[in-house]
């Protein structure tokens, strides 16, 4: 019987179960040839009318041109061309990519990516974390986003919490979370779980964030004010990072939140200029977050700041150094780099994976530009377990520094 393409692939997994199980078998039974293994045998020789070792040979050469197939991420993907209404400089455009939903992806994936699964253990930090948070009725970007750091950020403990519910009014083509333009309304309460939530872990770093909430009159922003300040009050050496929402540009929400308490105020670039409108909601913009964070840190000067962006959407080298370089000049103290993965098909495509050595490239830049903290790598993102801990010492040691001084 001819083995057809789309039985080839179940054939061959099919074949190297019953060699798996006729071996183990025949280790129970040293000396003897197991009945089982004989009929495993004489049944495939029958059926396939091959010998054993040419099939075993096809599956093999099956196999081998499957992963070829798949590729490892370095071809394909490429994104599209940048529309014409774009092209101030129709020569300067015909080099430039951008990212596109249903464009070409790149063929399979790199190696890189492999990161360790969440421990299932009743008992394991992981299980705790995603217990305390169902109890106490709290959000994660972790889950909510899909981030490919959960297990490894709770197993150790920690998460980013997500206030203000987990349906946000924009709808940024890179993001999985909810959208609706009418969200349900704030818990009142949240920020009073919240701090009994943090307290109850043992943390000394804690990252808050949201969605967009475009709804509310000032974003949220009393909303995650009143957060950190319970935090304080109930544990007045916890760090507290807030990541969020541009506000829609209102200086005031940006100010409610930078006199609140807080240790790391936090709102996102997601990329470079030129891709912003292909990438966020209108309702975004490149100019609009730089003010955001530039008055952030004109309200509180002590106040650290923190950015990130998404590589890997068509972005070239000289775009993410003038970003940097935009970046600096409003006094940003940190920026993270990681690899913009597709949640779903009916997200943007990715037009390339950025490798680690480029990666260390854009870190070293950063650094040598003056950035306090630069954490810079495929999987790294906004909210990260090694970077929290890293910031947590820097701005600890900082302080120590200025109070010996004072």
């Amino acid at each position: 019987m001819a083995i057809g393409k789309q039985g080839q692939g179940f054939c061959c997994a099919a074949f190297f179960f019953l060699i798996a199980f006729a071996q183990g078998w025949s280790t129970k039974r040293p000396g003897k040839t197991p009945v089982g293994t004989a009929k495993i045998n004489s049944h495939m020789q029958a059926s396939t009318h091959l010998p054993m070792a040419t099939l075993e040979e096809d599956c093999k050469s099956s196999i081998g041109s499957y992963v070829e197939r798949r590729g490892d991420g370095s071809s394909g993907g490429g994104g599209v061309d940048m529309p014409r209404w774009f092209a101030n400089n129709k020569t300067m455009m015909e080099n430039l990519r951008r990212p596109k939903v249903g464009a070409e992806m790149p063929q399979g994936r790199p190696d890189w990516f492999k990161v360790p699964g969440p421990s299932q253990r009743p008992d394991s930090r992981y299980s705790i974390v995603k217990e305390s948070l169902q109890n106490l009725n709290l959000n994660t970007v972790c889950e909510e986003a899909q981030c490919p750091n959960i297990g490894e950020c709770w197993n150790g403990g920690t998460g980013t919490i997500m206030l203000l519910g987990d349906t946000c009014t924009r709808g940024c083509m890179f993001c999985a979370v909810n959208t609706a333009s009418k969200p349900p309304p704030p818990d009142p309460f949240e920020p009073f779980q919240t701090a009994e939530a943090v307290v109850q872990w043992g943390v000394d770093y804690i990252v808050l964030t949201s969605v967009d909430r475009d709804d509310l009159p000032d974003g949220g922003a009393q909303h995650f004010a009143h957060t950190v300040e319970l935090l304080k009050m109930k544990k007045p050496e916890l760090l507290v990072e807030c990541l969020v929402s541009d506000f829609q540009g209102d200086d005031e929400s940006v100010a409610t939140l930078a006199r609140s308490g807080l240790d790391v105020y936090a709102h996102n670039m997601e990329t470079v200029e030129r891709l912003q409108s292909f990438v966020r909601d209108p309702r975004a913009n490149y100019h609009q977050s730089l003010q955001t964070l530039a008055h952030a840190k004109k309200v509180t000067p002590m106040l650290y700041t923190k950015t990130s962006l998404m590589l890997g959407l068509g972005e070239t080298d000289d775009e993410v150094i003038q970003t940097m370089k935009d970046l600096r000049s409003i006094d940003v103290d940190v920026v993270t780099f990681g690899q913009y993965l597709r949640p779903t098909e009916r997200h943007l495509s990715v037009v390339e994976y950025v490798t680690p050595k480029k990666f260390d490239y854009f870190k070293q830049v950063g650094q040598d530009m003056g950035f306090k903290y630069v954490a810079s790598g495929p999987l790294v993102r906004s909210s990260y377990k090694a970077g929290e801990f890293y910031l947590q010492h820097m701005i600890q040691k900082e302080r120590q520094q200025q109070a010996r001084l004072s």
